[in-house]
């Protein structure tokens, strides 16, 4: 909430974030066991002593890093604690927070099969479902009924701790909407296979008898990687998704809208067409274009919850029928202020051939920070930059902040990461490799009045304060 306060001090009406979901391996935002669950790690422990569920002792802590998450050391020191929070929830330590519980347990029906989920699978050594007996991985009723039983009490916590991270993430969500400051989520176009959106609809997934995908998602070879991109997800029976009105993608946007004010929709392109790769395949140089589910998605998901306020993350490989799809919908696209140097005065991402419905960026989480690109770039591209901008490059970094706050884009968004002029050392993440990514941590020092009103003095400047 100090964040949010210094957000509203700066003029900032727009905060992006990542993925809420559970982490997955390399505490990835976009793997996850649970794509409609909360992340229960974001939990507050300060707030659950304060509702009674924990005590003060509870709060005592360990001197954590600074600047990188220690994952390892925060779950062994918070786990415990949300484990007692929970089951003091469950028992009725708070009655007032216990009927809230039930009405959530109530109101959101994903969160059973994700509880039950979770909890089998911890008491099966994380082992994948698939592995599972052939009464639990097939969803047999008789088998998931025992198991209910058997592991009431774990899966009473887990939906003890979806609503307390939801609890929690409604009240931040609507303090920031009382500051005038509307929150970007991000769902990304697959889920993993050894997920409950799996196990739970396989379905609606291209899979064999023992849950085996027949082709897996990527993308070809691109700016990140010669070899493509292999991520490995099942991919959707889009046939059989249409006939049921694609009511499974109903339920995920709705999910998301809960959370957030603004959708951005990961690797949009591949709603028009998708990279199949064969399965067991090395890297993804072997997969084709296959075609999406197009219009017809947009269409149900219009009928069913009217009209979304979604972004469509067009990035890699984009031909006339993305283009296509996003202007026939009508969402905006991205436009990435680090990908235009360098290249002809007709790039798309320079900011003069910028276009009004779109949404400007100076980099992404799969970026370097703006300042560790310059330290990498080559000498063309920094002089490109210094001709186009008109700058010496000695504050590069807030020079490309002026340019994308500048442009015509309706929305202009920038990594915390750059306001603060981080190298390298601060980036999010590394596509194509699996250590080492999403454990950035901002210091609280950050949110000071001198950086808030720099902020504040472009948004001012370029008419980027909305009228509230």
């Amino acid at each position: 909430m100090r964040f949010i306060d210094w957000l509203a001090e700066a003029g900032v009406s727009l905060w992006q974030i990542l993925p809420l979901v559970p982490p997955g391996p390399g505490e990835s935002p976009y793997a996850t066991l649970a794509a409609f669950a909360g992340n229960p790690w974001l939990i507050d422990l300060g707030r659950l002593a304060a509702e009674g569920l924990l005590e003060a002792k509870d709060l005592v802590a360990p001197d954590f890093p600074l600047d990188q998450i220690d994952s390892a050391a925060m779950k062994a020191f918070k786990g415990p604690r949300l484990a007692r929070a929970a089951d003091a929830l469950v028992d009725g330590r708070n009655g007032e927070l216990e009927r809230a519980f039930t009405a959530f347990r109530a109101a959101h029906d994903w969160v059973e099969d994700a509880a039950t989920f979770i909890a089998l699978k911890a008491a099966h050594g994380g082992q994948p479902w698939w592995q599972w007996s052939a009464g639990l991985r097939d969803r047999d009723a008789a088998a998931l009924a025992e198991a209910r039983v058997r592991y009431a009490r774990e899966i009473d916590r887990e939906v003890a701790l979806q609503f307390l991270f939801d609890r929690q993430w409604q009240a931040l969500r609507s303090y920031a909407g009382e500051r005038g400051i509307r929150i970007i989520g991000d769902v990304p176009i697959y889920v993993d296979r050894d997920s409950v959106d799996v196990w739970a609809n396989r379905e609606q997934f291209r899979l064999d008898a023992t849950g085996s995908p027949q082709a897996v998602a990527g993308v070809p070879p691109d700016f990140f990687s010669e070899l493509g991109q292999l991520w490995g997800n099942p991919l959707y029976d889009w046939e059989r998704m249409r006939a049921d009105g694609h009511s499974w993608w109903v339920r995920r946007l709705q999910r998301a809208r809960e959370l957030t004010d603004y959708v951005r929709l990961d690797h949009f392109r591949g709603f028009a067409a998708f990279w199949e790769v064969p399965a067991g395949a090395q890297d993804a140089r072997s997969g084709r274009w296959i075609e999406g589910p197009g219009m017809a998605l947009f269409d149900d998901l219009k009928n069913a919850l009217g009209e979304l306020p979604l972004i469509a993350e067009d990035l890699g490989v984009i031909d006339d029928a993305v283009v296509e799809l996003r202007d026939g919908i009508g969402l905006p696209g991205m436009r990435v202020l680090q990908f235009a140097f360098g290249e002809t005065p007709e790039h798309p991402f320079l900011p003069h051939n910028y276009v009004e419905d779109s949404v400007a960026y100076t980099a992404t989480h799969d970026n370097n920070t703006t300042l560790g690109w310059w330290q990498e770039t080559s000498g063309q591209v920094r002089d490109h930059v210094r001709r186009y901008l008109a700058v010496s490059g000695q504050d590069v970094v807030w020079d490309m902040i002026r340019a994308v706050f500048a442009s015509v884009s309706s929305m202009a968004i920038v990594p915390l990461q750059d306001v603060l002029c981080l190298d390298g050392r601060s980036r999010m993440n590394s596509p194509g490799t699996s250590d080492g990514n999403w454990g950035w941590r901002v210091r609280v020092q950050a949110f000071n009045g001198s950086l808030a009103a720099r902020l504040r003095g472009l948004s001012t400047l370029y008419g980027r304060i909305p009228q509230r």
